[in-house]
């Protein structure tokens, strides 16, 4: 039994993937190098068979639980680290991070325009419940893009500045904004400005989708602390859930205060035997997101040579695992999301629709067939529901399968 794939579509494809082997090559680079720093950190810190065993209750006593943040620290170049299933997404790591480094009366300063919608509620500045910084007294400032969709770099000098700012939040993927995503070496020349112009305030980097694209993760460019969920590129597409916070001790403390509770922290979180696949997917984590990017990248060209625009190009540097492509209108893009869930291993026979997704203040659609529910680490495409109607793809477990998932969205567009 084959794909329903016609002739057109895979001689498109062809022709996709013949122009791209200069752009795979730098990937599976960035892959070994990545690759080999991981395995040196499970070489330096000993990892046993006896790390895979699984704490319940309290969970006291988790050498691999303890062992794995040690790890992660290694990796990311930092003082400490926090990973734990405890996190129940991205949003709830960052949050807990956010509330760990502020205090009633601070101001957090966003970088690089709004934040990802989930964090607006966090913040305050949409009301979705009870519990925000700003019910707290945490006050707020974001630095708009400029006119031509980059960071300010002056207005966020002149914005750390400000009397009480505390905390700055740098959010390295685009999230549901066009601009382009940052590379770590932008991070770093934002984390020198920030630093020069108020000493005092912490850097917090939301690094979803960004781990081991490049070589380098944005604490090894001055940032203090790096914050992710594991059902993405760091879990390596078998992490269940979690999420993990990288950087400076005190900061990392505070932030596992706010997970449990103060004078309980880190210490307890049962692990409930997910260690091993904790492990594992952190060990295969760098070609699995190597994975992504070249999924990325021949979904690019595939939509160029059809005359779509995307971003990034398909022979641009990346720095995240997430392509853009955009549509102008919302039915091409309910298309394309219905032929990713096409090529779907889960739930292949469900129809995607634009739904009142919670967080969002807007009807999403996304396109999700995982193993692990909402790992956009596995091929995925969401968007919401208004305009430039631009659907964001990411994941892809395996080239090959992300690929196929492409040319079946494409072959749905085409029939549209």
């Amino acid at each position: 039994m084959a794909l329903q794939i016609s002739e057109r579509v895979r001689a498109l494809a062809a022709e996709a993937q013949a122009g791209l082997r200069s752009q795979f090559d730098r990937i599976d680079a960035i892959a070994e190098e990545n690759t080999q720093k991981v395995l040196a950190a499970f070489q330096k810190h000993r990892v046993a068979e006896s790390y895979f065993a699984g704490t319940t209750g309290y969970g006291y006593d988790d050498i691999g639980r303890d062992k794995l943040d040690e790890i992660f620290a290694e990796i990311f170049g930092t003082e400490d680290a926090l990973v734990r299933i405890g996190f129940v997404n991205g949003t709830h790591a960052i949050t807990a991070a956010l509330f760990g480094a502020l205090r009633p009366g601070d101001v957090l300063v966003s970088a690089v325009g709004a934040p990802y919608d989930t964090l607006l509620g966090v913040i305050g500045v949409v009301d979705k419940g009870p519990g925000s910084l700003k019910e707290y007294g945490v006050g707020y400032r974001q630095v708009e893009l400029t006119a031509d969709n980059q960071p300010d770099l002056a207005g966020l000098s002149a914005a750390v500045k400000e009397p009480g700012v505390k905390a700055v939040l740098i959010q390295r993927s685009k999230g549901y904004s066009t601009r382009s995503s940052l590379s770590v070496d932008e991070i770093g020349a934002m984390c020198a400005l920030i630093r020069a112009a108020n000493p005092d305030a912490s850097i917090l980097v939301d690094n979803c989708y960004g781990e081991f694209v490049e070589t380098r993760e944005p604490t090894e460019a001055g940032a203090d602390l790096v914050v992710g969920s594991l059902i993405k590129n760091p879990g390596g597409g078998l992490a269940p859930t979690g999420g993990y916070i990288a950087g400076r001790r005190d900061l990392v403390e505070a932030a596992a205060m706010r997970l449990t509770a103060p004078g309980i922290g880190r210490e307890c979180g049962s692990t409930l035997g997910n260690n091993r696949s904790l492990y594992q997917g952190l060990f295969l984590a760098p070609h699995t997101t190597a994975q992504a990017v070249k999924t990325a990248v021949f979904a690019a060209r595939m939509m160029e040579l059809l005359g779509y625009r995307t971003e990034p190009a398909s022979d641009a540097v990346r720095h995240d695992i997430i392509q853009m492509l955009h549509f102008g209108s919302p039915e091409p893009l309910k298309k394309f999301c219905r032929g990713i869930q096409f090529g779907a291993p889960v739930d292949s026979y469900v129809t995607p629709e634009p739904w009142d997704m919670p967080g969002y203040d807007c009807q999403v659609i996304m396109a999700a067939g995982a193993f692990i529910q909402g790992a956009s680490i596995e091929l995925s495409c969401d968007a919401p529901m208004r305009e430039p109607y631009t659907a964001y793809l990411q994941g892809g477990l395996t080239y090959e399968s992300g690929k196929a998932g492409v040319m079946l969205a494409v072959e749905e567009l085409l029939n549209f």
